[in-house]
């Protein structure tokens, strides 16, 4: 498996965890909801830091299909470089702190996280359409 797909995999498996945390804290708060509730999204208040867990979540689930369809591009084609595993590193690495400071509340540093995964995803784009 080259390296962009293992980070494509660890990418995928920080999307299915991510909604622990906010889930848990909801149920910790309020236990488990009830059918109504499910009628109802937000009917539960919860605390700032579950709150900004819930957008980190939403945030990477936002850039997950353009990572995983250039990995994918990229796979099929044969365009795996130095520069495309370094870009795919980079934007795993880039999400975990962008994921860590959005749920600890530091503004700037979440931003410049965001900012690394996204050129890390127009590097390997470019590295597919200007081999």
């Amino acid at each position: 498996m080259t390296t962009e797909l293992t980070y494509l995999a660890w990418t995928a498996v920080l999307c299915i965890i991510l909604w622990v945390p906010y889930i848990a804290a909801g149920a910790s708060q309020y236990g488990f909801l009830t059918p109504d509730e499910y009628k109802v999204p937000g009917s539960r208040i919860l605390p700032e830091w579950a709150n900004r867990a819930q957008r980190a979540h939403f945030n990477l689930l936002e850039n997950l299909p353009s990572f995983t369809v250039l990995i994918l591009i990229a796979h099929l084609t044969g365009t795996s470089t130095e520069t495309t595993a370094v870009a795919a590193a980079a934007f795993f690495w880039a999400r975990i702190v962008q994921t860590v400071v959005h749920i600890m509340g530091i503004p700037y540093l979440r931003t410049a996280a965001f900012f690394v995964g996204f050129v890390a995803q127009l590097t390997i784009a470019s590295e597919i359409l200007f081999p």
